[in-house]
């Protein structure tokens, strides 16, 4: 049994948005592909529906992740959240102790990580060791490349 997953209400929404999409329009656009691949002929050495078929064989397994995801996750209750520690969805700014530069980051779950908007997974390093923390703690955190040492000093909620 796979382990639950903690999601936002957006970041739920957002899988089921992509679902929908995935089983009602791209499954409708690959059926196009094939079938007119199809008409081309000779299916062994035609590079069209091959394509198509792999495009197919991706997007089912796609369906087929987010139909687990889904079932495995359960929202997040905001009303329970101690809005004075680290959480999921919170935005978190940290102060570098080695060279003082501040960086913020959104806690966010696995399904919605992204470097470039700074939305780190709760299970990343960063995420693991601030979940729970409160402002002014230290928190360390040992990487292949050494150990970064910061301090919390600001927690907001993600909204």
């Amino acid at each position: 049994m796979e382990e639950k997953r903690i999601l936002t209400k957006e970041s739920l929404a957002k899988l089921h948005q992509e679902l929908d999409d995935l089983t009602i329009n791209k499954r409708r656009e690959i059926a196009a592909k094939i079938k007119e691949a199809r008409e081309q002929g000779d299916l062994s050495e035609n590079a069209e529906y091959d394509a198509a078929k792999d495009e197919q064989r991706d997007i089912e397994a796609r369906i087929e992740e987010l139909n687990e995801i889904i079932k495995n996750s359960e929202v997040l209750d905001e009303s329970t959240i101690n809005f004075n520690k680290v959480h999921l969805g919170c935005i978190l700014t940290l102060k570098d102790l080695n060279n003082g530069r501040e960086t913020v980051y959104q806690i966010v779950s696995e399904t919605d990580v992204n470097s470039r908007e700074r939305k780190i997974s709760q299970k990343s390093p960063i995420g693991e060791a601030a979940t729970g923390r409160e402002i002014g703690d230290v928190i360390e955190i040992n990487v292949p490349a050494g150990t970064f040492t910061y301090r919390i000093i600001n927690i907001e909620s993600g909204k």
